[in-house]
Parts: structure tokens; C-alpha cells; sequence
């Protein structure tokens, strides 16, 4: 039987997630954080550490925005076979955007045109907001509240098929010596392998959506995982770059097809507040 998905529902999604976004830090990353301040050696990260999982605790009780920087918000309807949608299903996106950012005092960070007019829309529209589908059954809207110092930290790279693992493994540390400092660790890190210009960036951006702790489904990415997770922490960045063993909570890698003379290469950083959750519909 096709279930019908309406942009009522859409939009009253979002309107209950953004203020829990905003003020909530996912349990997955906040667990993160806790575990790395338990084992963190390096006395300056501990403490930097500590102080973080103390902000989400504030955020969470008194209500008010985990981080300044309350981001440029991304959602995603994505829908299965069993799923129909009419007339322009996200055409409430913005409202609830604007609605949800005002009665939240969240700080609007969106400019009318990056090139243009750089303006202030005060609402923090326009969302950016997508349709696609996937194999699963049913309906889910992923939401993000992404800020722009880790939206400024990451990079599409195309590399030459001849770069191979070795050349990915290099271009992502790269971006993390050079950029981490400025994107808030511990971070998430996505990266996508695969597809198209365009493309790969949305492989990346999908990565951060999955939680910590569930590894990627193929078994041999699954261990690219590890190995750039381990990688990157053996950096010595750390927490706050002050040091220490946790640059990043977690690293999570979406691959796909591609030309055979491309090796497409996106590496998307997700801050300490990584604010970003799935809702069934």
C-alpha cells in the first residue's frame, strides 16, 4: 500500500526538531565526548573535554543554544518505494526554519546571496532543503544544523584514480592539520570516495548522519574507517586543538561509483556540536 507523505507533515517534523537540535546534543555524541574525557591523558584536552560535555548539559536544562554558531540548516526527505509525495512536499521548510529560529532567540546566520548581497535574511532562511529516495521503506527526514566553521573546514579534492587509498588517506589528513584547529574538535568527519563533482559532497554530508559507533556496512570500509580514525587522532590535535588523543570522535566513510579516470574525494567536518538528527515520518 503507497503511503502519502504531505508538506504538513514535513514541516511540523522540523518545527520539533530544530529547538532539540539546537539545544539538545545527540546522545551518541555527547556519550562520545564522555568516553573521550574518561581516557584522555593530556590534562589541558581533559579539562577541554569536560568543559564541553558541561556546555551540552547547560544547553539541555536551561534551554538556550549548545553553541553561538546555531548553523545553516540542511534537510532531507527521503523517501522509499512504498512512498508518494504531491505538489511540493518542502515548500514549508522555510517557514518552519524562520518560525523555529525566532521563537528560539537562535542567531540567523544566513546572507541573501553569497556573492551579491550579503545581507542578513534575519530568519536564517533560506533552509537548504532536498528530495531524494532509497531502498529502505518509508519516510525519514534527516536534519542538520550545520555551523560554518566546520562547513569552512572541509574540501572537495578530485583526485586521479592512480592517488589510490593511500592518496585519500593523505589528502584527509591534510585537511585536518591544516583545518581542525578552526572547525571545534572532537569532530565527526564524513567523507565521501566516488560518484561525481557535484555528487560526492552529498556522499560526505550523508556520512555525518549516521551515529557513532555503527561502522559502515561493507567490512573493507568498514576498516578504512578505523584506519583514518586512527590516523587522525594520532595527529595529537586534540580537544579544542589543545592536545591530546581525541581529534575526532569518529570518522565515517560513504563510497560509491565512478568514472574510471576519476577518484572523486569530499571530506565534510562535523564539529563538537555535531547537531544533526533522522525522524520517521
Amino acid at each position: 500500500m503507497t503511503r502519502f507523505i504531505t508538506k504538513e507533515q514535513v514541516t511540523a517534523k522540523l518545527l520539533e526538531a530544530l529547538p532539540q537540535l539546537a539545544f539538545e546534543l545527540p546522545e551518541d555524541i555527547e556519550r562520545a565526548l564522555k568516553a573521550a574525557c574518561e581516557r584522555e591523558t593530556s590534562p589541558r584536552a581533559a579539562e577541554a573535554l569536560r568543559l564541553l560535555v558541561e556546555n551540552a548539559r547547560i544547553a539541555r536544562e536551561d534551554r538556550v543554544a549548545i553553541c553561538q554558531d546555531t548553523g545553516s540548516v540542511w534537510a532531507c526527505l527521503e523517501i522509499g518505494p512504498d512512498v508518494s509525495v504531491s505538489g511540493d512536499v518542502l515548500d514549508g521548510v522555510n517557514d518552519a526554519v524562520a518560525q523555529a529560529y525566532t521563537a528560539g532567540n537562535l542567531r540567523k546566520s544566513l546572507v541573501r546571496d553569497a556573492l551579491v548581497d550579503r545581507t542578513n535574511t534575519n530568519d536564517n532562511t533560506p533552509a537548504f532543503a532536498e528530495l531524494r529516495t532509497g531502498p529502505s521503506p518509508g519516510a525519514r527526514l534527516h536534519v542538520m544544523c550545520k555551523g560554518g566553521g566546520s562547513d569552512n573546514a572541509s574540501r572537495v579534492v578530485m583526485l586521479t584514480p592512480g592517488a589510490g587509498r593511500q592518496g585519500i588517506v593523505d589528502a584527509v589528513l591534510t585537511c585536518v592539520r591544516e583545518k581542525a584547529a578552526n572547525a571545534c574538535p572532537p569532530l565527526v568527519i564524513g567523507i565521501g570516495v566516488g560518484a561525481t563533482f557535484d555528487k560526492v559532497a552529498g556522499l560526505a554530508k550523508m556520512a555525518l548522519m549516521r551515529p557513532l559507533g555503527e561502522a559502515a556496512s561493507n567490512p573493507e570500509v568498514a576498516a578504512f574507517e578505523a584506519e583514518l580514525l586512527e590516523a587522525v587522532n594520532a595527529l595529537g590535535i586534540g580537544a579544542a586543538a589543545l592536545g591530546g588523543s581525541t581529534t575526532a570522535l569518529g570518522v565515517h566513510v560513504n563510497t560509491a561509483a565512478c568514472h574510471i579516470a576519476a577518484l572523486p574525494l569530499a571530506i565534510n567536518m562535523g564539529c563538537s556540536a555535531m547537531r544533526r538528527g533522522t525522524y520517521e515520518l
